[in-house]
């Protein structure tokens, strides 16, 4: 009789071994299924053209996700405190006009200020957002939407409703400068990368945008400044699209009054595919950047492979809805 309760809770053992090492394994794969999803596309594209996998090619993902990371990045913060930012593509536009109409009008040994100028515009249409959401308490849809249509407006209001052309050569300077092979805005990426994944996690800032997220009375209750963390955390957005609409300017040496239109949706694409809740809380910096990487991998490979633009749309829209799925699936799992 012993022996066969010994067998029995040698058997249960064995079993409850088994199980925690399947959900190991089962928690491993969702953790890195961003990674595993990135490597997948890659190996298919690679086997279905040579081209894919080259570094030229690596070199063209890097420089078209330049401008997209940067606004991604600020969406990131956004959306971690609960908010979102439908503005960044209408700043961008806003930016790039505000320097090619001052690069025209200033000395060419001016052109820093210009360049400083449009990304202040940038700023001030992001802190003005963080005002109106944090003190006058609009919801960040409505408030973001009404800076979208009017940072549109002033853009083509500063052409005339044209676009500027017959900018200065040495504006092209900052997008089109190369270091070791790749172009300037490719190592500002990754610098505004690493900075503000350092600063969210290990700063107190990064723990005041988490809390504010995850809780903001309980926040507010803990003694953190709510309302000044809003209005930080999208002045620092429209910084970001300020620096964009600069980088983007200068790739095509001209002032497009429609630049940066529909940026807003990938960039929210992006957090949402790295993983960040809609709901605020929860989300990191990296997430963004592999969610990034996949959606530039993904047009570049169809791209490549000559897919007609409105199958890319559908194509890109299940990749979204999938990733939703599978975080908010992966969430109930957790929780039971």
């Amino acid at each position: 009789m012993a022996k066969k309760i010994e067998r029995a809770e040698l058997l249960n053992l064995r079993g409850l071994k088994e199980k925690w090492t399947t959900q190991r394994v089962v928690d491993l794969l969702i953790r890195n299924s961003l990674l595993i999803v990135i490597l997948m596309v890659m190996v298919y594209f690679a086997t279905q053209n040579e081209r894919f996998a080259s570094l030229g090619n690596l070199r063209a993902v890097l420089i078209a996700a330049a401008p997209f990371a940067l606004i991604a990045l600020g969406q990131t913060i956004v959306i971690l405190t609960g908010g979102i930012d439908l503005s960044v593509g209408s700043v961008i536009a806003l930016g790039a006009m505000t320097a090619a109409w001052l690069s025209l009008r200033l000395p060419p040994e001016q052109l820093w200020l210009a360049i400083a100028i449009a990304i202040a515009v940038g700023t001030l249409a992001g802190v003005i957002n963080g005002l109106v959401i944090a003190y006058l308490d609009v919801p960040p849809f409505v408030a973001t939407l009404g800076m979208l249509t009017a940072a549109s407006g002033f853009a083509y209001v500063i052409g005339g409703g044209a676009p500027i052309n017959g900018l200065p050569a040495d504006f092209g300077i900052i997008a089109n400068t190369k270091i070791f092979g790749f172009q300037l805005p490719v190592y500002v990426m990754i610098a505004f990368f690493i900075i503000m994944a350092l600063v969210m996690r290990y700063s107190a800032f990064g723990l005041r945008v988490y809390a504010v997220g995850g809780n903001r009375t309980a926040a507010e209750v803990a003694g953190v400044n709510a309302r000044r963390t809003l209005v930080q955390v999208y002045t620092l957005s429209g910084f970001l699209a300020g620096v964009s609409g600069v980088v983007l300017a200068s790739r095509v040496i001209s002032g497009p009054p429609n630049l940066g239109s529909g940026y807003e949706l990938l960039a929210i694409a992006a957090v949402v595919i790295g993983g960040a809740s809609l709901m605020g809380g929860r989300g990191t910096v990296w997430g963004t950047f592999l969610g990034l990487i996949i959606i530039q991998t993904l047009k570049n490979g169809l791209d490549i492979m000559v897919v007609p633009a409105y199958w890319q749309n559908v194509i890109n829209g299940a990749v979204i809805i999938s990733a939703v799925a599978v975080d908010v699936w992966a969430n109930r799992r957790r929780t039971r």
